[in-house]
């Protein structure tokens, strides 16, 4: 993709659970510096289908190319929801969870033992799981501020635990080229995970030493990625 093509291209951004579109804000500053144009999708996390359904909204509201990017459960969205889309040029996952047709997001979180750091996840009454302060600053995002940690507890958003249950379709990797930013410090997403999925999906693999939330601690390392699939494209 030339320049000109790159500074028309829209970096399309899918949070992870727990979080809302805000948590891309220091990404997407960078990403606007750097001539992309950007929109933070707000997902609900009350199912896989309608996580999917809200992105492909997204999608059809875009006149040009778009780099479609997912964080952690983020990652299987954009793998289901990129799927069939022509104007989806490039994935791009950070510290993803990213499935291949027919298998869950509770396989793949699982598919390592949970880090002994990582909190156990119960759902409430309403099927709904919730995150403490302490999971936020021990699991989650170890290398952030606690101001940091302690406003992703307040202002979390949980996520049905239907959400990780149900199969993946026909997914976009298998159609489009891939980028992965690998967390090589994160207790949430097993590393060795990570890079099981970059490499079955043959993506351009970068890795950083840094927790689940690169997102915030790594906001150029994330845009350069992007900018990589971009230009790559």
């Amino acid at each position: 993709m030339s320049n000109e093509q790159r500074q028309k291209a829209t970096a399309v951004l899918v949070h992870a659970a727990w979080a809302d579109g805000s948590s891309w804000n220091k990404v997407t500053i960078e990403l606007q510096r750097r001539g992309f144009d950007v929109v933070a999708a707000q997902i609900p996390l009350t199912s896989f289908t309608d996580d999917v359904a809200a992105v492909r909204r997204v999608l059809r509201r875009q006149n040009g190319p778009v780099i479609l990017v997912g964080h952690s459960y983020g990652g299987a969205v954009i793998t289901a929801a990129g799927a069939g889309e022509s104007n989806v040029k490039a994935l791009v996952y950070v510290a993803a969870v990213v499935p291949d047709e027919g298998e869950t997001v509770g396989e793949i979180f699982g598919r390592v033992p949970p880090h002994g750091k990582a909190p156990r996840l119960q759902p409430d009454s309403d099927g709904l799981l919730w995150l403490t302060v302490d999971d936020f600053r021990k699991a989650v995002a170890p290398d952030a501020s606690p101001d940091d940690t302690f406003l992703m507890a307040v202002t979390q958003k949980p996520i049905a635990l239907k959400c990780l249950g149900e199969p993946m379709t026909r997914p976009a990797w298998r159609e489009k080229p891939s980028w992965f930013l690998v967390a090589d410090s994160d207790i949430m997403v097993s590393p060795d995970t990570q890079r099981f999925t970059a490499t079955r999906m043959k993506s351009k693999m970068t890795s950083l030493p840094v927790d689940h939330t690169p997102l915030a601690s790594q906001p150029n390392a994330v845009a350069g990625v992007i900018s990589d699939a971009a230009a790559s494209i």
